[in-house]
């Protein structure tokens, strides 16, 4: 399976009766887990369970927007609560008789009442919430290409991505054995300085040590290589990748920021590594960017 972005949009109109139709739109964008929002007409409680339900099915991760939309002349017919604008009306009457008050209620008032109006577009039928979640069936069928669409251009820029960070471990691994020298130069001048002022054998041992162990940046070298093949290697399997990734390349960012740690201040080809360094955290955080819209 592919890696799928999990920005995306699909909608679907279908018609249950000549005369009652309804509209089906999703929209998807990127979010750490499956964040399911809904807006339904009123009175589809029951729908709306069946519709979270189909989702969590299909979709494994983003923030999704589901808006259910009822057209046509059933959905539109509006109904007069007869009993609560008759006892307003009732009640008006009486009270103007026992105050003497002359006048006749306003309609426009009474009828923008809560719930002197209802909607027939709350009414939804067993036939109708079976076209919808048929309806559902094919906006995710059209959502998940829009994702795998956009994965396909994801992926193929985490892999040119992927291809300069290591080429430019490579050539990091080339200048080691200048650094080396490097540290061994400031090593040795290191230590006509302490053995100069006469400096305890154990400092001099100590000093010695601490400048050989920030020479080595082997050790970050094959890490970072082996990070970026299961990189790679999770590119090529697919599916849900998008916090495997992410994960991978935080500890990327982690080896570049010791290996530039390790060659800092050091003259020569050491400045090459800290160029070459920076170059790689800018590829690893444009990956980010791009892996934190991955499902």
């Amino acid at each position: 399976m592919p890696i799928r972005s999990m920005t995306a949009f699909a909608q679907f109109k279908g018609q249950v009766r000549p005369d009652a139709s309804f509209t089906l739109a999703l929209k998807s964008v990127n979010h750490r887990f499956l964040d399911l929002h809904l807006r339904m007409p009123p009175q589809s409680d029951a729908l709306e369970m069946k519709l979270r339900r189909v989702l969590k099915e299909r979709v494994a991760r983003g923030h999704v927007e589901l808006t259910l939309a009822l057209d046509g002349a059933g959905a539109a017919a509006l109904a007069v609560n007869r009993e609560l604008v008759g006892g307003y009306v009732q009640a008006f009457r009486q009270a103007a008789r026992e105050f003497g008050i002359s006048g006749e209620p306003d309609l426009n008032a009474v009828l923008r009442m809560p719930g002197a109006l209802s909607s027939g577009e709350a009414e939804l039928d067993a036939e109708t919430g079976a076209r919808v979640l048929a309806g559902l069936a094919e906006a995710i069928a059209q959502l998940d290409r829009m994702r795998v669409e956009e994965g396909h251009g994801i992926e193929r820029e985490l892999r040119e991505r992927m291809a300069r960070l290591r080429s430019a471990t490579a050539e990091v691994g080339k200048l080691c054995d200048a650094v080396a020298r490097a540290y061994l130069e400031k090593i040795q001048s290191r230590m006509k300085e302490l053995i100069g002022s006469h400096a305890d054998p154990d400092r001099i041992l100590q000093e010695a040590a601490l400048l050989a162990e920030r020479s080595d940046i082997q050790e970050e070298i094959v890490r970072l290589n082996t990070h970026i093949q299961h990189f790679l290697g999770v590119l090529d399997e697919g599916g849900e990748a998008g916090k495997k990734l992410d994960f991978l390349l935080q500890e990327m960012n982690r080896e570049a920021n010791t290996l530039l740690s390790k060659t800092s201040g050091v003259s020569g080809e050491g400045l090459r590594i800290t160029e070459l360094g920076l170059a790689m955290k800018s590829e690893i955080e444009k990956s980010r960017e791009q892996v934190q819209n991955v499902e």
